[in-house]
């Protein structure tokens, strides 16, 4: 190149680098123009096009029954939408117009609250307005009518043509209505806002972790990606026994109707590992009916009555002050205590006289146990307070149910000379004896009489036996034993036999049974109504029977509370009676009978047994005390095996026998069996069957031995 031509490239390169320059300048301040001037409006179109950290909810986890019923859980529910812009756009409003009739006549045969002619009302309004968000429903549905809904005319169609669009929920449903509704606890509106019971007590296991995702628009859709996947709540496994809650529901209910009671309690709990196996909460409502609102077993601190006379006669045997041969005179039903009177229930009929330690429970003597007392308590009432406090009844029991009270007995305290009790009259622990003066909730009374069926141990109410996580189990809430022993063994055997005898002898009977022992205490107490006292009008009561079966082999025990107005009022003769319900049910239902037994053992004859199933009959057959001679041995017919079993009874042999495996093209003699064997034994050769009348067939259209295709249809006459 020449150096003329040099000099002439030079200013070309130098007009390029100048206009790169000039390029590199103008695109810096377009972007710093738009990162600033216009920051504001392509950050709208970003937020158009995507969605950055949504929460994507976990399925919360599932409330079980001490077997694995499904007592609470999370199903779908939907609200439903119908998009007309999505209808317009793809050019549908013709075929919407012509459908809209069949359209509301199905919405109005799915939701009849609604009329044809209203749902078309609604929907031309939706559709004039042209909005993608119309509402067809006010309320939620679940997936069985969503799917009714999804199946009608134009909302059967794609999302982006019949404009059909929902928006899920997880809704909380109870499997069981009602049952145990306060303890296994209820949800509000939103999913994750527990309100009571264990939803509450256990909502961080249940709950789960919520998850996050984003979505980015592709071809005016969202396509939503997961960033972080959500932690499904875990399951907790409940000791409640779902049989044994509905019984104890019924046998309370049939009583509160009956009585006309205002509050029902009952719970069950297993005595060894202090399970609770029903737990019955009943309010009686402005209608009329009893529903659960309250969980009184836990929360209502009122004072217990007569069945606290037990811990007040438990603590005298055990500091040996008595023995339950002590005599107390009870004179004529009413003794006078430092200037109040004290009266048995049946003073106006003369009272019990003397009567002997365990006779004052028998007969529920409230002179017999507060002079008991307060003969050996009253220059020391806190030793007699201590003592109850060492049977466990004021122990916080720390239960994972919202609302619940440790029960409430006070000590006794001295001035700062240590002459006078300040928190105390003479006439407190006459009154404390016998079951006033304390607050006390039901479930610490029946701890305490689990406690006495248990040998003196006391065991924490147990509602939660574990966590399950994906089928495994992740954590395990053991048994937790409070006190080793809550009194002396010599105290505990003593005091559960006069249980016993309160029952079968004293004012108790109606919670017995014919069937097996039981052992316990009534209790009616009057209620207090605050500032009015006990004398304000019409006088409330807490009817009570806590106790335990069968009385020497304990296996439940149980508690039942009646709060009614008025009398008749017996704790025995109501509460009593909803005891003896519950005792002989569960007793019932654990009772297990073998099959040996529906044997008659004076008959000599064999049973008949027809060809079917053979594993069925053999199963019946060796459960009913028919040995087997041999096991399965075989033999042939016509070339074909026939296998059977040879069981032996009495020095006779039945031989149980199979069609013979190679005759499927030959109709099978199926006269005498019943409906199972006889169809099993058709259709597995390829026919179909139809069945008329109950019974064993008598007659078969397709007769034994004929020959036989596919498809064919043999009618089964059964008489």
């Amino acid at each position: 190149m020449s150096k003329f031509d040099s000099k002439k490239t030079m200013p070309r390169f130098s007009f390029i680098a100048i206009l790169m320059t000039l390029i590199a300048v103008a695109v810096l301040g377009k972007t710093m123009y738009i990162m600033t001037a216009k920051h504001d409006f392509w950050m709208q179109v970003a937020d158009r096009v995507k969605v950055d950290s949504l929460s994507t909810p976990p399925i919360r986890g599932n409330i079980l029954s001490c077997d694995g019923q499904l007592m609470a859980s999370s199903l779908p529910q939907y609200k439903l939408f119908v998009d007309f812009r999505a209808i317009h756009t793809a050019d549908k409003d013709s075929l919407f117009e012509v459908k809209l009739d069949s359209i509301c006549d199905g919405l109005n045969a799915i939701f009849p609250e609604r009329s044809a002619a209203e749902f078309k009302e609604h929907l031309l309004e939706g559709y004039q307005k042209q909005k993608a968000h119309w509402p067809i429903w006010p309320r939620r549905v679940n997936y069985s009518t969503y799917s009714e809904v999804k199946r009608l005319p134009i909302f059967c169609l794609k999302k982006n043509r019949g404009g059909f669009h929902t928006e899920e929920f997880n809704a909380r449903k109870q499997a069981y209505g009602s049952l145990a509704l306060r303890t296994i606890g209820k949800m509000f509106g939103e999913i994750d806002s527990a309100q009571c019971g264990l939803e509450l007590s256990y909502d961080s296991l249940l709950r789960g972790e919520n998850g996050i995702s984003h979505g980015k628009k592709v071809l005016n859709k969202f396509l939503y990606l997961t960033d972080r996947a959500p932690v499904d709540g875990a399951d907790i496994v409940t000791t409640i026994d779902v049989s044994m809650q509905d019984l104890a529901e019924r046998a309370l209910l049939n009583e509160l109707y009956k009585i006309n009671a205002n509050v029902g309690v009952a719970i069950v709990m297993e005595v060894k590992t202090g399970d609770v196996k029903a737990i019955v909460n009943m309010t009686k409502c402005a209608d009329g009916t009893y529903n659960e609102i309250k969980n009184h077993a836990v929360s209502d601190l009122l004072e217990p009555g007569s069945v606290f006379k037990t811990a007040s006669i438990m603590v005298a045997l055990d500091d040996g002050v008595v023995d339950t041969t002590a005599y107390v005179d009870t004179g004529c039903g009413v003794w006078p205590m430092y200037g109040r009177e004290m009266k048995d229930h049946n003073w106006r009929r003369g009272g019990y006289g003397m009567l002997k330690l365990p006779q004052t429970l028998w007969v529920s003597s409230n002179i017999g146990v507060s002079r008991i007392i307060d003969d050996h308590y009253h220059n020391t009432p806190e030793k007699y307070v201590e003592g109850i406090r060492r049977l466990g009844l004021a122990d916080d029991l720390h239960l994972p149910i919202p609302g619940y009270s440790p029960a409430r007995i006070r000590m006794p305290k001295k001035d700062s000379r240590g002459k006078q009790y300040v928190n105390w009259s003479k006439t407190t622990l006459p009154w404390m004896s016998i079951g006033y003066e304390t607050q006390v909730p039901p479930i610490s009374t029946l701890t305490f009489y689990n406690a006495i069926a248990n040998g003196g141990k006391m065991m924490r109410p147990r509602f939660v036996k574990e966590v399950r996580k994906n089928g495994q189990v992740v954590e395990t809430f053991a048994p937790v034993v409070m006190r080793e022993q809550i009194a002396k063994p010599t105290t505990i055997k003593k005091i559960t036999h006069i249980l016993e005898q309160v029952v079968s002898i004293g004012l108790g009977k109606k919670a017995g049974s014919p069937s097996f022992l039981v052992a316990g205490k009534t209790g009616t107490a009057q209620i207090s109504k605050g500032a009015a006292g006990y004398k304000s009008g019409q006088m409330n009561y807490l009817l009570s029977f806590a106790g335990f079966f069968p009385a020497y082999e304990p296996r439940y025990s149980c508690i039942v509370c009646i709060q009614k107005s008025g009398l008749p009022a017996s704790g025995g003769g109501m509460s009593g009676v909803v005891f003896h319900d519950i005792a002989e049910g569960i007793m019932a239902q654990s009772l297990k009978l073998e099959a040996i037994d529906a044997r008659d053992s004076l008959s000599i004859l064999i049973p008949q047994v027809k060809n079917g199933n053979i594993l069925a009959a053999d199963y019946v057959l060796t459960h009913l005390g028919f040995e087997p001679r041999a096991d399965w041995t075989g033999s042939y017919a016509n070339g074909n095996p026939i296998w059977g079993r040879a069981i032996e009874t009495n020095g006779k042999t039945i031989n149980l026998q199979r069609e013979p495996l190679g005759e499927h093209s030959q109709m099978p003699d199926v006269h005498g069996m019943g409906a199972r064997d006889a169809v099993y034994l058709i259709e597995s050769r390829g026919l179909k069957v139809k069945l008329h009348g109950r019974g064993k067939v008598v007659e078969q259209s397709i007769g034994p031995g004929s020959k036989i295709a596919k498809g064919m249809t043999c009618v089964l006459r059964l008489a």
